[in-house]
């Protein structure tokens, strides 16, 4: 008698627990959430469980950058872009990475267009007529890459700092400016090259 007025319980409070969900997967999710029915049919949530009672109850969902697109939307044109200015297909895919989540209409604060982040004033010397046609984009950026890479002997940190901050920034610092959104973007991108490269 007890389990089925417990059962009981439970299903009466089967409409608090919709509202609960449509709550919870409305809003961006902090944590897993778990969920533990006490000898008394009361239901508790948390997300950090203190005895192994509790089981989970909503899935943290993975965070998603940009539009959430297929990260390999674009390989086709970073294949191409590699080729044919000789720079790493795992490099110009990290770049884009860090600069717009893989979004061809992203546009920053300060006005960088498109997949690689092409400032409105660089659109000609790059050979792009619109930022955010992909092709032409990543061909526009990876132009740009490679000459920095030649500029730097190589150096990709030091090409990668100078994408960021100007190339003349790195020229008065002799190495990756003191600017901390500068050093992040360095590690960012250099952590997302080495994942593509040994993914």
């Amino acid at each position: 008698m007890r389990k089925t007025f417990r059962f009981f319980l439970i299903l009466q409070r089967s409409t608090w627990i919709a509202i609960f969900l449509v709550v919870m997967l409305a809003l961006p999710a902090a944590a897993d959430i778990y969920m533990y029915i006490d000898s008394d049919g009361v239901m508790h949530f948390t997300n950090v469980p203190t005895t192994s009672d509790y089981k989970v109850y909503v899935k943290e969902r993975p965070r998603r950058q940009g539009t959430g697109m297929d990260a390999n939307r674009w390989d086709r044109y970073i294949d191409e872009a590699a080729s044919l200015h000789g720079v790493d297909f795992p490099l110009i895919k990290a770049v884009i990475r860090a600069e717009s989540a893989f979004d061809p209409k992203a546009v920053s604060k300060k006005g960088a267009l498109g997949l690689m982040q092409i400032m409105p004033g660089n659109l000609k010397a790059f050979r792009v007529s619109d930022p955010f046609d992909p092709w032409q984009n990543i061909m526009g950026g990876a132009r740009y890459l490679k000459t920095l890479i030649q500029r730097f002997d190589g150096q990709v940190p030091l090409a990668l700092a100078a994408y960021n901050a100007g190339p003349r920034a790195v020229d008065t610092h002799r190495g990756i400016p003191p600017i901390p959104e500068t050093e992040a973007y360095v590690k960012k991108v250099m952590r997302f090259f080495y994942l593509y490269k040994n993914g």
